[in-house]
């Protein structure tokens, strides 16, 4: 609630006139979500709007699209948040290459394309999986060995996406039509770690694509570090450390079931794919490439 004070605040001293405040997981969950929102907009003057599952995992969509490669054809887009991780799969190949990045930003109106005429993305599956970087870790908690708790909870998240494999009714000719995008402060950090910075450069960071290997390398430093040197450690830095672990599980989990060894690391999420939508709806946005 101080920090959404703090967020009012700044809101007046900009004269902002137009918003939108959205929450996921967590208020989805929790019992008193709904108080939680009606508390926030009486003490903050702040209208909490509690967003589905697929409106989530349609924005971190969304906000990627910049990023999808020319030689994309099918593309997973992986959102790591605290309560959830939501992952969608699409198939661009009916699309042409230089109209896909524009073909995902239109679904921010929903997963089925509202104009025919259009080249339309088709989206093969999508799944929210109620473990977060958060929530994975409290479910573990009791477990006393780092290393060990790391390894239960990867194969634990692992165990979720059994039901979730449509890359076997897809035709996928080599690596290079496959993509994965991710988007959370788990995948930048480890990106961060991995490029050895010390303080956070986002142009370094978004639209790095970064191997199976390489991800590997900076997990066992990690585990290395144990909890008190990841505590210290700046990279990882004193609000992250505590969840780093829980997030990487998922990450490698994720790259043991899918068929590429790269990732493509996306410094974007919620915030640009609102900040989109509502631009894309007052029609202010330039025309020309994505």
């Amino acid at each position: 609630m101080a920090a959404l004070r703090i967020c009012r605040r700044k809101l007046d001293e900009h004269g902002v006139t137009k918003l939108r405040a959205v929450a996921t997981e967590a208020c989805r969950r929790a019992r008193n979500g709904a108080a939680f929102c009606a508390e926030a907009a009486r003490e903050a003057g702040i209208t909490l709007e509690i967003i589905p599952a697929e409106e989530e995992a349609r924005l971190a969509v969304v906000s990627c699209a910049p990023l999808v490669s020319g030689r994309t054809e099918q593309l997973l887009v992986v959102d790591i948040g605290g309560g959830s991780t939501e992952l969608v799969w699409l198939d661009l190949s009916s699309v042409p290459p230089q109209d896909r990045p524009k073909a995902l930003m239109r679904l921010h109106t929903g997963f089925a394309c509202a104009d025919p005429r259009l080249p339309a993305v088709r989206v093969v599956d999508w799944i929210s999986i109620p473990l977060g970087v958060a929530t994975l870790r409290e479910q573990f908690s009791d477990v006393g060995s780092d290393s060990a708790r790391y390894a239960l909870m990867s194969c634990h998240f692992e165990e979720m996406l059994n039901e979730f494999a449509p890359y076997n009714d897809v035709a996928c000719q080599g690596q290079e039509c496959f993509q994965i995008i991710g988007t959370s402060g788990t995948i930048t950090t480890v990106a961060a770690s991995h490029l050895g910075l010390r303080r956070y450069d986002r142009a370094k960071v978004d639209g790095l694509r970064m191997t199976a290997g390489q991800i590997d390398a900076v997990v066992r430093e990690y585990l290395a570090l144990g909890p008190e040197g990841r505590r210290r450690d700046p990279r990882i830095g004193r609000d992250r450390h505590v969840l780093i672990m829980s997030g990487a599980a998922i990450l490698q989990a994720l790259l043991r079931a899918w068929p590429t060894d790269q990732l493509s690391v996306a410094d974007r999420g919620l915030r640009e794919a609102l900040l989109f939508a509502q631009m894309s709806a007052d029609g202010v946005l330039e025309p020309g490439p994505a």
